[in-house]
């Protein structure tokens, strides 16, 4: 199979590449598309036939739910049972953006979307392709991220091609995505509306909203229950090539350790790289440094980290060595996707 790229410049005047795009999603097939958060590998929500062609492209396992992207609020009611109010609350803050809702499914969501669960997991992205995407192809699309499984997310269309090329017929390109992470996903079934991934809606947004809000234990710990409600818990995901170790500790004793550490990994003759942050990156003596942004601007911070693990494969290190980040505002997503880059590798500083 071919991979074709279609750069999409504006919906409007790029309008036939996207119509293409919807027909094959109309066909059963499946297509690379940008969001705000990350690309996707979108199909036909309602065609289970179309849905196992993601799982085959990505090499995902089967027993890892997605998530059902739609074009319009009123695109919800026929894919759920019930919507509490509280989510309709939710919606008129925070749609389209990226935050994911967990909902009891109707039987129109086939069981190969949900993994077998009782539930679906739906948002409406911000991003114009990815909006017109879905209204031209008339189906909810179901799409986790574009890349190969357990690989780092895709921010930018060459990243779905270095993964998927030859897997997939088509991707559109719209840029690099500016949140960088993938969705919030908030569990509406619990008692308590629950956080099980963590992302560019923060817990402190959802708590002005809310006044109540969980973060599962899974956000920043291994989950070892054998079914999961939402992408992004059960596996080792978004890990670059290069082995990932996360030190903690306060900035100057995480600086002094990774010094140490990088010097160690060097005299055995590993390529090493440093994960910074703008306040640290002169500190550094040995290795290749990518900045990840001011701890003062997490959002920032997190819109660069698939990018930086990305940019670790490109420059071919052997180990990664990453400063913990707190974990308020956006850096609780941060450190969620970092450890699970590392697989829970942490050093204390």
């Amino acid at each position: 199979m071919k991979t074709r790229v279609l750069k999409i410049n504006d919906v409007e005047s790029d309008c036939s590449a996207i119509l293409e795009a919807a027909r094959l999603i109309q066909a059963g097939e499946v297509v690379a598309f940008p969001t705000e958060t990350v690309y996707g590998l979108g199909a036909n929500a309602l065609d289970a036939a179309a849905v196992q062609k993601i799982f085959e492209a990505k090499g995902r396992p089967s027993d890892n739910p997605l998530i059902v992207h739609i074009s319009k609020r009123q695109d919800v009611d026929r894919l759920i049972k019930e919507l509490p109010s509280s989510a309709i609350t939710l919606m008129e803050r925070f749609w389209p953006g990226p935050l994911t809702m967990i909902f009891k499914k109707s039987p129109l969501i086939p069981d190969a979307v949900t993994a077998g669960l009782d539930t679906v997991a739906i948002r409406m992205p911000r991003h114009p392709v990815a909006l017109r995407l879905i209204e031209c192809s008339g189906v909810p699309i179901a799409a986790p991220s574009a890349n190969r499984s357990g690989h780092t997310s895709p921010t930018m269309a060459q990243h779905v091609l270095d993964d998927l090329d030859g897997r997939i017929p088509l991707i559109l390109d719209g840029g690099r995505c500016d949140v960088g992470l993938e969705s919030t996903v908030l569990d509406m079934t619990a008692e308590v509306p629950t956080i099980l991934r963590p992302g560019g809606i923060t817990y402190e947004m959802l708590m002005q909203v809310l006044g109540e809000v969980r973060v599962d234990d899974g956000a920043l710990k291994p989950v070892k229950t054998q079914r999961v409600k939402s992408p992004g818990m059960k596996y080792t995901h978004y890990a670059p090539h290069a082995q990932v170790v996360v030190v903690r500790g306060e900035p100057h004793q995480m600086v002094a350790r990774i010094n140490v550490m990088a010097e160690e990994y060097a005299k055995q003759g590993m390529k090493v790289g440093i994960l910074a942050t703008q306040e640290t990156k002169d500190y550094y003596k040995e290795g290749q440094v990518l900045v990840l942004g001011s701890r003062k601007q997490p959002a920032t911070m997190a819109s660069n980290l698939f990018w930086a693990l990305r940019r670790f494969d490109d420059l071919g290190v052997d180990i990664v060595l990453a400063e913990w980040i707190e974990t308020k505002d956006e850096g609780l997503a941060i450190m969620n996707r970092m450890l699970r880059a590392a697989a829970f590798r942490v050093i204390e500083a």
